[in-house]
């Protein structure tokens, strides 16, 4: 094991991790072991599934007595590693969190959280107890492009922050996959999309705002066309049975069976066979017989498919934020910040910052290179950047590295709960109040 960091001294062996929760988080934060095995090393896992669990073990050659099927009997182990990577399901957070704190784990926690503000100040409250390190998976604030923007707003490029529009495009057959047939279609089952999916983007609203507390918050959604009333005459309960299939863009054919039949085995295609490698067999026996299988207006899916957040800040700051399901764009973040002496814009690739006085553009980028299977991970180079960042963290003991911790992550997740608030009870919320002013 690392050195112990509460000497202060950088460790000179790598930091011993626990994996607890081997699905595609999971596996992505491990990769960076794999990377840099100098730096990081993998010595435990624990999940309910053998495929999993057992793929992360031979990655990283894993000891047979640190293999567990459930994060309780690795809490109840004496203390064999550094820090935890929690990727358990959301509503399965608060527990294993609050254990591997008190047992003196420094932990990197997938977002949200947790799914209530309570649990959320739980964790926050056992780590900062117990004296560890948190930090949370708001993967875009390690985003290099995104980390430039903060920079430049802070340099005061375009003068006093006024205003702050952003979108984002979750995009049309990710929502179908992920909130009407997946694990995030059900708020009972999960979280409310707002929290599962936008906690990254009302994050990096607050992120921007810098030290202005938001006053209050507005917002709006609802579950728009995935739904029963909506399903096409002759239209099948599977998309295999299904006649009118090939007609329908969110054909589980098309998502799924379609990609594998091209060689593509990553995501979504992984995520639909947990037990076994993902190829044309497993995928149509999933489909036949599992959730993702299912025709998108037969689901019990209850999450927003839009929603709209509109938020005042201190001195008059305003910011508005949109998700929508029904985009081509996935998750290619859009964002225009308003400034006195300029405007800065963000098309997901790079920055245009435009100066109201010589009345010139300017371009900013900010490129980054990382190992080859950070490439696709679904966040670009930011699931690196971030694990980098914990890692350098926990060796260093110096928490300022982690860009997202305790305090200001559960002010942002307060502000994601409040506004969800407004939406169910229709009207605006006094944030940390608990009724109208």
């Amino acid at each position: 094991m690392g050195q112990n960091s509460s000497q202060g001294a950088r460790m000179t062996s790598p930091v011993c991790v626990i994996v607890v929760g081997a699905g595609c988080r999971g596996e992505n934060y491990s990769n960076f072991a794999t990377s840099h095995p100098e730096r990081m090393k993998v010595v435990g896992v624990a999940d309910p599934r053998k495929f999993a669990r057992t793929k992360i073990q031979r990655q990283h050659k894993i000891a047979d007595e640190n293999i567990f099927d459930d994060w309780h009997s690795v809490s109840e182990r004496e203390k064999f590693a550094d820090a935890v990577v929690i990727c358990t399901p959301d509503c399965l957070h608060k527990e294993p969190a609050v254990a591997f704190a008190k047992k003196g784990y420094h932990i990197l926690l997938e977002k949200p959280m947790a799914t209530t503000a309570v649990d959320c100040t739980a964790i926050v409250e056992a780590c900062i107890q117990n004296g560890v390190m948190l930090s949370v998976g708001h993967v875009l604030r390690y985003d290099p492009v995104i980390v430039k923007i903060k920079e430049l707003l802070d340099a005061g490029v375009i003068g006093d922050v006024i205003h702050i529009q952003h979108l984002e495009p979750v995009g049309f057959y990710h929502f179908a996959h992920s909130f009407v047939r997946g694990n995030w279609r059900n708020e009972a089952e999960s979280s409310f999309a707002l929290l599962s999916k936008s906690c990254h983007d009302i994050d990096l609203i607050h992120h921007w705002a810098g030290a202005r507390r938001c006053l209050k918050v507005s917002s709006f959604g609802s579950v728009s066309h995935f739904k029963k009333e909506n399903k096409p005459t002759g239209a099948a309960g599977r998309c295999l049975d299904c006649p009118v299939e090939k007609h329908c863009p969110y054909s589980a054919c098309k998502i799924y069976l379609d990609r594998v039949k091209r060689g593509h085995t990553g995501w979504p295609v992984s995520v639909i066979c947990p037990s076994s490698f993902p190829d044309i067999e497993s995928v149509t026996e999933a489909l036949k017989t599992g959730p993702y299988g299912r025709c998108v207006y037969e689901c019990d899916n209850d999450v927003c498919t839009n929603q709209v957040v509109n938020m005042e800040f201190e001195g008059g700051l305003t910011a508005a934020f949109s998700m929508v399901a029904f985009t081509e764009e996935i998750c290619k973040r859009k964002t225009t910040v308003y400034g006195s002496k300029g405007e800065l814009s963000y098309d997901g690739d790079q920055i245009c910052v435009f100066d109201f006085l010589t009345q010139k553009s300017t371009k900013h980028t900010a490129h980054s290179k990382v190992p080859g299977q950070f490439v696709n991970s679904g966040h670009g180079s930011a699931d690196y950047h971030l694990t980098d960042a914990f890692i350098s963290a926990v060796a260093n003991n110096d928490p300022s590295l982690i860009r997202s911790g305790p305090e200001e992550t559960l002010l942002s997740h307060l502000l994601v709960f409040e506004a969800e608030r407004s939406r169910l009870e229709n009207r605006v919320v006094y944030c940390g109040s608990t009724s109208q002013e």
